[in-house]
């Protein structure tokens, strides 16, 4: 069961940090974007859409997986177990968020005509930023709960004392 717990932890660990870097990415783009009109926006919007909803589900699944089973094998067991839990917590937080908010967006954004974006455009930007902003505390937030979960997990090595 250690082993797994092992391997758990650093799956969770790396696609959870990929995730989180993949997010704070696309945050930084999306607030470079807020310079500039409507149809520059749609079409880096859209040009975004090609493949970025693959890679974040191809992080994030993966990090709520092995999270997942962290969280069964630790069994919420001692601080690394709580804070296995909260990362879970965190990144279901993200998946509701992304199911109920983004995908929909991001869905009619596809439709959008680069020339003739729709007259509330700067609203459902608004609407998928603020989302995103905070799905994105809550990958970075569960990135650092497995972080700390991971060094709770581990004894502390003490030098031994030298005897003069």
């Amino acid at each position: 069961m250690r082993n797994v717990h092992h391997i758990a932890s650093g799956i969770s660990l790396l696609f959870a940090g990929l995730f989180a870097g993949f997010l704070l990415g696309v945050l930084v783009l999306e607030l470079s974007l807020r310079d500039f009109g409507a149809g520059s926006y749609t079409q880096v919007r859209q040009v975004e859409l090609v493949g970025l909803d693959d890679l974040a589900s191809a992080t994030l699944l993966p990090a709520l997986a092995a999270t997942v089973l962290l969280v069964v094998v630790a069994r919420g067991r001692g601080a690394g177990g709580r804070l296995g839990i909260a990362a879970g917590v965190l990144l279901l937080a993200v998946l509701v968020t992304t199911l109920a908010v983004n995908l929909p967006i991001n869905s009619a954004q596809l439709g959008w005509n680069v020339d003739a974006p729709p007259a509330d455009w700067a609203d459902v930007r608004d609407r998928w930023q603020i989302a995103h902003a905070a799905r994105t505390v809550a990958a970075v937030s569960s990135f650092a709960c497995l972080g700390l979960a991971a060094l709770a997990g581990r004894p502390i090595e003490s030098k031994p004392r030298r005897t003069p």
